[in-house]
């Protein structure tokens, strides 16, 4: 019989639970074996799909409804905030202009540690229409909340945006173009009546749709995660850029900076967080933060061959999910935990579990989610990890 390679079964240790990871503590060789198996015990600890509750519901229990592609920031009011957008069944090969699609962006507040989340602010499409078009389809957002207040970045398809010329004929009718606009105000109220800016928008054909943002601290500043499409919409890259400053556009953005995979996540890789990994046990004079990310085999359901190993593939809008990690800032350099095979599958449904993002706060770590149910619907779940359990998972 063939011995595993160390790479392989470095692989293979991202789907190993928690507890049989301790049980090959006493064979580990290397200083990085040990940083593995941590990293994928905490991230599993994290997105804990049995522990999962819903705490925002989609419209309808079925196929194609949703609530996520946000993320969750503290307040300097000490409320948690959740920001996201409802989506409604609708097929982007018809154009979603004949549909309701994405319909709905919407901030919910917990002020009780986020036992219960109640909607504060909404916006419906004509609400968030620009400069750049018209809302064709609300998509992901996240929220920022600054010195002078608060930032709401949110991506959207907007009809009446052009292709490039070489590529002018791939438009599909009813459909538009994704670009990212964001709005500024003192407060998550004063967000009602703020103006809707373009942010980001692209003119490359290869990286032409733009959309998913999403932030973290680096010791430079503030970075703004993304993901972009090709004019044929065939992949899903994550991409990073500079917070643009007020007035102004993204200027300078790394379209691929965390490449997509070579399995599970070969046709889409798109980075939703970046977490700063608490410096204890063995990270203690480390700088290391993990990405999670969601990922896809292919666009479209795949039909099987009658024997072949029944696995999630992950597709468009089904995506299922991964994570990596990387050291002083440097996200182009991130090393995979999920090289082979996916972290985060939900037990239920399609297997979707997609748009991680996970909030660090004294107390602990709330990780939110779109989870597949039985119904196939998506709603936003959430697990909180005591700041206790993590540093013990951590420092072993």
């Amino acid at each position: 019989m063939q011995a595993l390679s160390v790479d392989v079964f470095l692989c293979c240790l991202s789907v190993v639970p928690p507890n049989l990871i301790r049980k090959f503590k006493p064979y580990a060789m290397t200083e990085s074996f040990e940083i593995r198996s941590r990293l994928t015990a905490f991230c599993q600890a994290l997105v804990d799909q049995q522990a999962a509750r819903v705490i925002v519901a989609p419209q309808d229990c079925s196929s194609g409804f949703w609530f996520g592609g946000g993320n969750m920031v503290a307040g300097p009011d000490g409320n948690l905030y959740v920001v996201g957008r409802y989506r409604n069944a609708g097929d982007s090969r018809t154009g979603v202009a004949a549909g309701t699609r994405g319909l709905e962006l919407a901030i919910f507040e917990s002020q009780d540690q986020g036992f219960t989340f109640n909607k504060v602010v909404s916006w419906d499409k004509p609400a968030l229409d620009s400069s750049t078009g018209q809302t064709l389809s609300i998509e992901g957002s996240c929220l920022r909340f600054t010195d002078g207040g608060v930032e709401l970045f949110v991506s959207t398809e907007k009809n009446g945006v052009a292709y490039p010329d070489s590529v002018s004929d791939f438009l599909k009718p009813g459909a538009g173009v994704w670009s990212i606009d964001v709005l500024r105000a003192e407060s998550i109220d004063g967000l009602r009546a703020a103006s809707v800016v373009p942010a980001f928008v692209s003119d490359c054909p290869s990286h032409l749709h733009v959309k998913d943002p999403f932030f973290w601290h680096t010791e430079n500043g503030d970075r703004l995660g993304y993901c972009s499409h090709p004019f044929g919409w065939s992949s899903s890259n994550t991409g990073v850029a500079d917070i643009p400053a007020e007035g102004q556009l993204v200027g300078n953005p790394q379209h691929s900076v965390f490449p997509r995979g070579t399995t599970w996540d070969v046709a889409m890789t798109r980075g939703t967080c970046v977490l700063p990994v608490p410096q204890v046990g063995p990270f203690a004079d480390s700088s290391i933060s993990l990405l999670f990310y969601c990922g896809g085999e292919c666009l479209r359901p795949m039909e099987e061959h009658s024997t072949a190993v029944k696995r999630p593939r992950g597709y468009s809008c089904e995506e299922i999910g991964g994570a990596a990690y990387f050291e002083n800032d440097d996200i182009a350099a991130a090393k995979r935990l999920s090289d082979l095979v996916p972290m985060f599958i939900s037990p239920t449904g399609t297997g979707c579990s997609r748009y991680v993002d996970v909030l660090s706060t004294k107390d602990g770590f709330y990780a939110t989610w779109q989870q597949s149910q039985h119904d196939l619907s998506q709603p936003l779940v959430m697990n909180f990890l005591s700041a206790d359990e993590a540093f013990r998972i951590l420092a072993g």
